[in-house]
């Protein structure tokens, strides 16, 4: 009998182990309820006393308090007002962090390559840092979603991405690896040798943009070729990183999106995406009021950058502008090169609120908008069954300065409880 304990023993405490593990890595709460005193969905009018549940990180239900159900054993949270998770159009976060080193043992600013002006090849998800402090920064602003990675200052620095924050690797956060290529046509951040002009930096771009049309063409042909073969063995060609990721933009993989602030460049830009008929999108914006007929004939919207000092002919009326001239829009934080490298997301967005958006508006801008124009609003930006369980929790209206986020939920998994 005693050796058939001492064979049972090492089972049972296997059996224990992993019952043990399946707990740990399972939710603490596989249902969540949010109850505010003012619910805004943005995918109807407001809801007064109204209540969100979340059931396995998506949203099962939201309606007023006194018609939702609220499942058994639910943790219930409750606000001031509730809003869908702020969605950042453009950052950089996770490839800019908080200390601000390019050298030394803490080397944190990945999101500008100084080697060469023009490294489509480049990747985000292969930079990306989902341990970075400013990302949870940014989560406790109430920003649950951000489109981030490389950033302005190169005819061409490279990818973008679009990530929850959150998460402990970058599978982990991802929820597209590749979304678009950063381009700027202006003002560049480095000391290339080459362009030194701006017609310079333009016709390298249209070269760049030939050579990948030739390359995708070419390899059309050869897929044919191959096709046609009986065997499958036709002829094949090499890969070539910089051409197959423009090709991709040609192709509208991937859209552009172009940094551009002043009137004759965002018409530059355009210009561009004529020629080539791509996808694209105008990153900054300062003067877009200026060309409201061409950015509207073209249908491309505009990522909006807060006015800053160095930006000529700003107008902190541009949003309530774009907006009463149709020209799609939404509000981002960019890429700052100062500590801590990111502003706050609601801050930015109420600088529009004050200045001739209506305040459900810019709230719009940070949330169903910023998903619209990525594509992701079938997931994110707004509070719909179905859909991700992203929500903020406020202390008081989002645009009072003294307001607080005072929780964050991603995934239906409460992150973020400090009031800040």
């Amino acid at each position: 009998m005693r050796q058939c304990n001492l064979i049972k023993r090492p089972l049972f405490v296997a059996l224990a182990l992993g019952a043990l593990a399946l707990l740990a890595s399972a939710p603490i709460h596989a249902q969540v309820a949010v109850r505010g005193d003012l619910v805004h969905t943005m995918s109807g009018e407001a809801i007064k006393d109204g209540v969100v549940v979340i059931e396995d990180g998506k949203i099962t239900a939201v309606g007023p308090a006194s018609r939702v159900r609220i499942p058994a054993g639910s943790r219930e949270l409750k606000a001031a007002v509730v809003t869908p998770g702020l969605v950042d159009v453009r950052s950089t976060l996770g490839l800019s962090g908080a200390y601000n080193s390019n050298v030394g043992p803490v080397r944190d600013q990945d999101q500008l390559e100084t080697s060469s002006p023009i490294q489509p090849e480049l990747r985000a998800l292969d930079a990306y840092n989902a341990r970075e402090e400013l990302i949870e920064y940014a989560r406790s602003f109430g920003v649950t979603t951000i489109h981030t990675g490389h950033g302005p200052g190169a005819l061409i620095s490279g990818q973008t991405l679009i990530a929850k924050t959150t998460g402990r690797s970058v599978e982990e956060a991802l929820i597209e690896p590749a979304k678009m290529l950063a381009v700027t046509i202006g003002r560049l951040d480095s000391d290339f040798k080459s362009p030194g002009t701006k017609a310079k930096g333009i016709a390298m771009l249209r070269g760049a943009l030939f050579g990948a049309r030739d390359y995708l063409d070419k390899h059309t042909e050869a897929a044919a070729k191959q096709t046609d073969d009986e065997d499958g063995d036709g002829p094949s060609m090499p890969r070539d990183l910089r051409k197959e990721t423009l090709a991709a933009v040609l192709s509208g993989e991937i859209t552009m999106m172009v940094n551009a602030n002043s009137a004759v460049d965002i018409v530059t830009a355009l210009r561009l995406q004529r020629e080539f008929d791509f996808k694209m999108v105008i990153d900054g914006g300062a003067e877009a009021y200026l060309v409201l007929d061409e950015l509207k004939a073209a249908r491309v919207p505009v990522f909006l950058h807060a006015p800053r000092a160095r930006v000529q002919n700003k107008n902190f009326e541009i949003a309530r502008i774009l907006r009463d001239a149709g020209v799609p829009f939404a509000v981002q934080t960019g890429h700052e090169a100062y500590v801590p490298k990111t502003r706050v997301l609601i801050f930015e967005v109420a600088h529009y609120a004050a200045h001739g958006l209506s305040a459900d508006e810019a709230l719009r801008s940070v949330t169903i908008d910023s998903a619209t124009l990525l594509g992701i609003d079938a997931r994110v930006g707004s509070l719909e069954t179905g859909k991700d369980g992203d929500l903020v929790l406020f202390s008081g209206d989002p645009f009072e300065y003294t307001t607080q986020v005072c929780g964050v939920v991603i995934d239906g998994k409460v992150l973020n409880e400090t009031c800040r």
